[in-house]
């Protein structure tokens, strides 16, 4: 069910839901590896202005590191700025099923000052609204990445991965930045990194300062494709490096 919308100054947000009812089988090896030779098929990314999906998780785990991680994610958008040809979405979920979305913005900055009038509230993690919310967006015009920041997975993990084989079929990399180290989350994560040929890199309190440049590297990314963090890289960005090591 929709919830109710809260009034926000910088950016309006909706509620997101995930479409169908019941649960998803368990995917198959043999049905991963056909989700995986099929996405080696589809063409190269359409040409014009990147679109990324900048998604987090706001329940109360996070709140010990969430002012520091809104500091660190204002690189990116600011990274996003730069690049002129990259439209940024931002969703996070919290509370008892609160999932929204920002409309698409050109000025990726106004989403960093969005970031700060978010509070974290109690409540389970709802990763899988997100993987749904970013296939309904790619399917009505290509996104690039999808990026995600959380610490923990309360979910039913084959149905995750269920939709992360979609994302990877249609060419979308998920980019997962895990703060602490849950190993459920980890296992969780670095299978839809897998299935979408995206990245799982966990983050502990040295690794941390090291975000703001990952995400610029993935912002780089999205806006010009592998050539771009190539050329990010080059210019002695540590974060596109890690990046372009991490991504198969």
């Amino acid at each position: 069910m929709m919830t109710k919308k809260t009034s926000v100054p910088t950016s309006p947000l909706s509620g997101l839901k995930e479409g169908g009812k019941g649960e998803v089988a368990p995917s198959s090896r043999g049905e991963i590896d056909a989700f995986l030779n099929a996405a080696k098929t589809l063409g190269p990314r359409a040409e014009g202005r990147g679109r990324l999906v900048f998604a987090l998780d706001a329940t109360m785990s996070r709140q010990p590191t969430w002012d520091r991680a809104c500091s660190l994610q204002a690189e990116m958008f600011e990274e996003a700025a730069k690049t002129g040809s990259l439209d940024v979405q931002l969703v996070y979920f919290r509370g008892f099923g609160e999932c929204r979305a920002s409309k698409w913005v050109k000025n990726a900055r106004a989403l960093a000052d969005l970031m700060t009038r978010i509070d974290c509230r109690g409540g389970h993690t709802q990763i899988g609204k997100v993987l749904a919310h970013a296939l309904k967006e790619t399917k009505k015009e290509k996104v690039q990445a999808l990026v995600y920041i959380g610490d923990c997975m309360e979910e039913n993990a084959d149905d995750l991965c269920a939709k992360a084989g979609e994302l990877g079929l249609h060419g979308v990399p998920v980019f997962l930045f895990q703060e602490g180290g849950d190993p459920v989350a980890d296992r969780a994560f670095k299978e839809i990194a897998r299935l979408t040929k995206g990245v799982h890199l966990r983050l502990d309190a040295a690794s941390a300062k090291e975000l703001g440049q990952l995400l610029r590297g993935v912002a780089a990314y999205a806006a010009g494709g592998r050539k771009a963090l190539q050329d990010l890289s080059k210019g002695g960005a540590r974060g596109a490096t890690l990046l372009l090591e991490q991504m198969r």
